[in-house]
């Protein structure tokens, strides 16, 4: 394979980034958009083994669109993994910007990210996302690997309760507009297959990190890949779950941080836990939650994680040096 300058495209390019840090575990965070975007930007900085895998549903906005007129994986949760995992010298600052950026425009073009048709065209060129995906890291300098979880694009299907009535919704934007309360996710198709890569990375990690994100479309989804779930369950690695800062709008209204994890209990009754890492400003009830933690045999850690500013997210360098300092224990 070649680019339109006749160069073989066999194998990435070295461009010089940044360095991540020397050492540590090799961590794999599963989730997708911003809340996976918070866990790597703290991730990254903790060790230099480090993959994403990323939800692949996505079919709203320019990634919607891309799914729908190309037929391909959506990229925009896989960008932001992307962006996410950059340096913060000048040639990863640059570039984070540049695949983040989206086009203003009366056109066709309007509201399309950068990173998305970067990716989708190497998709294209190469007929394989995951190598197309590494050679948007290698340019991007980033500070590990971004995989999708699943080979093909999926549907979350949600059962939405609203004044005793249950409804339900087909699609991610549908799940999170949807008035009422979700109350259990499936995907389709039903059995879709795993890429192997994450189910590879999953089985050789010392840790695996759950959340934060939007728990229904984000988080839950990667336990409804049937191999990808059977790895979560089978892996020697620990597990640990980030929990949220706040609800997220019609998906979680009203729920408390115990509620997060009965919800993945429901979802995965067989799944082991090791930690629950929760930020104290937002803890109502410690003994209830750490009840919860202690169904799944996970020890609860509460620290400050939160953003100064008041907002609901996760300041990267709280959230590194607790990651840090819970891995350091475990090693």
């Amino acid at each position: 394979m070649t680019d339109g300058n006749g160069r073989a495209l066999s194998e990435p390019p070295f461009w010089a980034g940044s360095q991540p840090p020397c050492g540590g575990p090799a961590v794999v965070a599963l989730g997708g958009g911003h809340g996976l975007y918070a866990s790597l930007s703290a991730l990254r900085a903790v060790t230099d083994a480090l993959t994403a895998v990323v939800t692949v549903a996505d079919d709203g906005g320019s990634s919607g669109r891309l799914r729908r007129e190309l037929g391909v994986l959506p990229p925009g949760d896989l960008r932001m993994a992307l962006a996410a995992l950059c340096g913060d010298d000048e040639w990863g600052s640059t570039w984070s910007e540049v695949v983040q950026h989206r086009f203003r425009s009366e056109g066709e073009l309007h509201g399309h990210a950068v990173g998305n048709l970067l990716i989708v065209a190497l998709w294209e060129l190469l007929g394989d996302p995951v190598a197309g995906l590494d050679w948007v890291g290698r340019l991007l300098g980033a500070h590990g690997r971004v995989l999708p979880m699943a080979s093909v694009p999926l549907d979350i299907v949600a059962e939405v309760e609203l004044d005793g009535v249950t409804s339900t919704v087909r699609g991610q934007v549908a799940c999170a507009l949807t008035p009422g309360r979700v109350q259990a996710i499936s995907l389709v198709p039903e059995d879709p297959p795993a890429r192997p890569e994450a189910v590879e990375a999953v089985l050789e990690a010392d840790w695996v990190v759950f959340g934060p994100g939007s728990w229904f479309t984000s988080v839950l989804p990667h336990l409804k890949v049937p191999a990808l779930a059977r790895a979560l369950h089978e892996t020697r690695a620990r597990r640990l779950v980030t929990l949220n800062l706040a609800p997220q709008p019609g998906e979680t209204d009203d729920f408390s941080p115990q509620q997060h994890l009965e919800v993945l209990r429901q979802h995965a009754p067989e799944l082991a836990l090791d930690v629950v890492l929760a930020d104290t400003g937002v803890v109502d009830d410690p003994d209830a939650l750490e009840k919860s933690a202690a169904a799944f045999g996970a020890r609860l850690v509460t620290a400050d994680v939160a953003a100064g500013d008041g907002s609901p997210r996760h300041d990267p360098r709280r959230l590194a040096s607790v990651l840090d300092e819970i891995f350091l224990q475990k090693r």
